[in-house]
């Protein structure tokens, strides 16, 4: 019989696979997305100021970025299906727990929890994708991903505009529950178990502690100046942060599979990938957690129509997706991002420059030129990552790709944060403009990629 982790599966199986983590990825992305849409209307309801709000946003982030490579690493050890059904499971009951709460403290605690699940689902996605499909096939396959994640973020407004509409935003997360159970039991017959390359190793709870401790650290002292909090608590956050990540750092350099990887960060083609995904997607929840202030406080919009103006981007991205993805191979990634990015930062540019009281055709066709151009770089830049790392290192890989997308979401609802407490009275102009200059940079990194070789890791 062929190795499943070389060869993939044979259809059927594999399409009940994919549709499975279809099912699985739906579930996080898409809570993400009803909760930036959600973000004003939970502010007025908890009596909470916008700023304040975003930590709903950012306790659900935090949670997956100082766990995200702890389980990336458990799913090497363990098998990328087990930490999958356990991150299902979690997801979908800590969801009734957000729908729950009766203030911001106890749903920002609920959503810690939730981010934890979710944390478990996207630390091995990829991973599941590349034992799933055949290595022929991966760039088709990185497609797939990318456009199940677009769906469901292009699903997400629309579906939160029509809950809002007839309901309260509990119902936003317990819809969670049934997409979570449903794909959990999906996932027992069709998700195959890979091969474990690595037996007998371990797993380091020294490291994951350490690693929580430096990425909380960093994230913490981040959102607590953007959200104003004492400078003295930030520059000990800062001095812990330097301490423990150094300590950190070079407690993994000297280990033959560390919890960070930091023998694929060695590979420039790779660490460039994951900047320029970091830095892209710093800007787009920059654009994406901004944008319902602007259009539900300064236009006047109801949460119904804000949902079905922002559904334009992340359908751009989904038709784009497909497209992207069979460019692989045809054209250099770093050429195919830099021209996506390029695109994408237009389409911020002009979101900033909206006129007072705009048409709503004059938002649509700036969300879709964001959507496309951020459609054009993920499939590939996703599909550079993933190839470039060693077989054995697929956990790890898709970790680290799990951990850049969700730090630079982090960073940038921080940074959301920051411009709301800055520019009192415009916020969302100097969130899209700092979103714009990111895309632009990141552009300028994907670019350089040219002139790098390709890893040799997975050739």
């Amino acid at each position: 019989m062929k190795n499943v982790l070389e060869d993939g599966l044979p259809n059927p199986q594999r399409l009940g696979a994919i549709l499975t983590l279809a099912l699985g990825i739906t579930v996080p992305v898409l809570d993400s997305s009803l909760a930036n849409v959600a973000l004003p209307t939970i502010a007025r309801d908890f009596n909470a100021s916008a700023a304040s709000s975003i930590w709903i946003v950012n306790a659900y982030q935090l949670a997956i970025t100082v766990s995200l490579l702890s389980l990336a690493s458990l799913g090497e050890i363990f098998g990328y299906k087990r930490v999958y059904q356990i991150g299902l499971l979690v997801f979908s009951f800590t969801s009734l727990g957000c729908a729950m709460s009766d203030s911001l403290l106890s749903l920002t605690v609920a959503r810690i929890l939730q981010g934890f699940g979710a944390a478990a689902i996207l630390s091995v996605n990829m991973a599941m994708i590349k034992i799933i499909y055949p290595k022929k096939l991966l760039a088709r396959g990185i497609a797939t991903g990318a456009i199940i994640v677009s769906v469901s973020a292009s699903a997400g407004p629309t579906v939160a505009g029509i809950i809002l509409s007839i309901a309260s935003w509990p119902w936003l997360f317990a819809i969670n529950l049934p997409i979570g159970i449903i794909a959990l039991c999906m996932g027992f017959k069709y998700l195959p178990e890979n091969p474990l390359k690595n037996p007998g190793r371990r797993f380091d709870f020294i490291s994951s502690l350490l690693n929580a401790l430096t990425f909380g650290l960093f994230i913490s002292a981040i959102s607590g100046y953007a959200q104003g909090v004492n400078h003295h608590l930030i520059l000990a956050e800062v001095v812990s942060l330097i301490i423990i990540g150094g300590f950190y750092i070079r407690r993994e350099l000297s280990r033959p599979l560390p919890l960070l990887p930091l023998d694929l960060l060695r590979i420039p083609i790779f660490s460039l990938s994951l900047c320029t995904s970091m830095c892209s997607f710093a800007a787009y929840t920059l654009a994406f957690v901004s944008l319902p202030f602007f259009l539900q406080n300064s236009l006047r919009l109801d949460a119904g129509s804000t949902g079905l103006l922002m559904t334009a981007w992340p359908l751009a991205t989904m038709l784009m997706a497909p497209f992207s993805g069979r460019l692989v191979g045809r054209y250099h990634s770093g050429v195919l991002g830099g021209i996506g990015l390029l695109i994408f930062s237009s389409g911020l540019f002009a979101l900033a420059l909206l006129p007072p009281d705009p048409a709503h055709l004059n938002i649509v066709w700036r969300m879709l030129l964001c959507g496309a151009g951020f459609g054009l770089f993920q499939s590939p830049n996703n599909h550079t990552i993933v190839s470039s790392a060693p077989s054995n290192r697929s956990g790890g890989a898709s970790g680290l790709l799990g951990t850049a997308r969700v730090l630079g979401q982090t960073v940038g609802a921080a940074l959301v944060a920051l411009m709301f407490n800055l520019f009192l009275t415009h916020g969302t102009y100097a969130s899209l403009m700092l979103a714009g200059t990111l895309a632009v940079s990141a552009a300028i990194i994907s670019i350089t990629r040219v002139m790098q070789k390709p890893a040799l890791a997975n050739i």
